[in-house]
């Protein structure tokens, strides 16, 4: 008998019972293992090709190859053989099952929505920036100067320095407006909206992560009266028809003249008085510092306050509230 022939068909018959025997998955992974693995039955016979006669290699070749391609094909069968046969769990659908009350979207996160709602309406597109910025576009293009007390390590997060650097948690989303003029020619008007830090010691007006809401229009030959009925307008759409804006002078480094903007609306069923954010006409050194011709072209720019939007509206007296998660708390709106 030709060398190897007895070993290959002994190996394949042995295989082919072994096989049959398989009744699991865990059984057809032993198989393949001791057959087919790295260190297996068929490899090892395979090795033994080498010290085969010259003259009987074709011939113990082909057959070995035939007899993997056999084993191969016949695994692959039984497998989905296997798996076609296997078990599935049931599950009992007669019993009752645990109640899960609706979710709803977070309140800060549907007056955000709101607001940019209104704002689309009035031809505001949305801008959007990093949270982690460069003291350029977080002080210097917006006119805070070196030395600035603004810049002080005591009211920012600084987050190190790189290439020389420096990196901080921005402290307002006036740096989107910054990138929204360095990016698109005028004239634009957008909305910046996110998430803002500032190292405030926690109490019920103080936190030191909240929100912002930051427009900015630039065009030719605007003025107060262009940024007050924008603020007019959004405060009437969202608070309704009896809702009023007063501006108060105030001071801004990036916007000269500046105001802080007052809105008038329904707390506990009274029009009262509330202090909403700051705005002003866009300063011309901030329009110089990304490129803009002041002579040419102006514009105004105003800040809301999301929480404080959303706690005056809600009567919210405590602006931890809305970051604990206490679903008590938040199932209320």
């Amino acid at each position: 008998m030709p060398f190897l022939s007895a070993e290959i068909d002994s190996l394949r018959q042995n295989a082919d019972g072994a096989l049959q025997s398989t009744t699991s998955g865990t059984d057809l992974e032993a198989w393949r293992v001791r057959y087919l693995g790295a260190n297996g039955e068929l490899k090892s016979i395979m090795a033994r090709l080498k010290d085969a006669p010259r003259e009987e290699k074709p011939h113990l070749g082909k057959c070995l190859n035939e007899l993997k391609g056999h084993l191969e094909e016949a695994f692959e069968s039984r497998k989905r053989s296997t798996s076609a046969t296997a078990q599935v769990p049931t599950v009992d659908l007669t019993e009752p099952g645990i109640s899960l009350g609706e979710g709803r979207r977070h309140i800060l996160s549907r007056t955000i929505d709101e607001i940019v709602d209104v704002f689309a309406r009035m031809g505001f597109s949305v801008a959007d920036g990093p949270e982690i910025e460069d003291e350029w576009h977080n002080f210097t293009a917006l006119n805070i100067p070196e030395g600035h007390p603004a810049r002080d390590s005591s009211d920012n997060f600084y987050m190190g320095e790189t290439g020389g650097v420096k990196r901080l948690l921005r402290t307002q989303t006036s740096t989107v407006q910054i990138r929204a003029m360095e990016s698109q020619p005028p004239p634009l008007k957008v909305v910046a909206v996110g998430r803002v830090y500032r190292p405030d010691t926690h109490d019920a007006t103080h936190f030191s992560m909240f929100h912002q809401i930051e427009g900015l229009c630039i065009d030719r030959a605007l003025s107060l009266v262009d940024l007050k009925t924008a603020l007019l307008q959004f405060a009437r759409s969202y608070f309704g028809p009896e809702a009023e804006v007063r501006m108060r002078p105030s001071f801004f480094p990036f916007t000269e003249p500046s105001a802080e903007v007052d809105m008038k609306m329904h707390i506990r069923g009274e029009l009262q008085w509330v202090e909403i954010g700051g705005c002003g006409m866009v300063d011309p050194a901030v329009l110089s510092a990304v490129g803009i011709d002041p002579e040419v072209w102006s514009g105004y720019a105003f800040g809301l306050g999301i929480e404080r939007i959303a706690m005056r509206r809600y009567s919210i007296s405590d602006i931890r509230w809305l970051f604990e998660n206490d679903a008590r708390f938040l199932r209320q709106f």
